[in-house]
């Protein structure tokens, strides 16, 4: 399972978009290997046009959603505050947030926005790169 954030969903959805981007979050979902969180439902529909509302609403109706307990939130403000601390970043709560909920469900994370880069050497988050062409990569590739 791969935790697609916000920044691929939106890229690969634009006119104009990342090509690779639209080709990679194909081939996760026919793969059903792609899944959401709150965040990133969030972070994608809340900016929405009206008129791509349908077809994201169809997207979220079909891809896994990666729930959210208390402890997550708690895990999250762990995290905040060793990247504070010992790294001295301070990060989107939202990345941080999504990386927390990565970690509970033990999923990969594929985005393009470089926080995650931060959070992966800082909170041990694992990211996704897809593998030639825009194609499915396994975990153990």
């Amino acid at each position: 399972m791969v935790l697609v954030d916000s920044s691929v969903w939106i890229k690969a959805n634009q006119p104009r978009g990342d090509l690779f981007a639209k080709v990679s979050l194909e081939t996760l979902l026919e793969e059903d290997e792609a899944a959401f969180c709150g965040p990133v439902r969030l972070e994608v529909l809340g900016a929405m046009r009206r008129e791509s509302r349908p077809r994201f609403d169809a997207y979220f109706a079909m891809v896994p959603y990666l729930t959210m307990v208390d402890a997550t939130w708690e895990h999250a403000v762990r995290l905040a505050r060793v990247l504070t601390d010992e790294a001295r970043l301070t990060l989107p709560w939202n990345d941080v947030l999504i990386a927390a909920i990565a970690l509970r469900h033990r999923t990969r994370v594929y985005t393009l926005d470089a926080h995650f880069e931060a959070l992966a050497k800082h909170a041990g988050i694992k990211l996704y790169q897809p593998g030639p062409g825009g194609s499915y990569r396994p975990e153990s590739s």
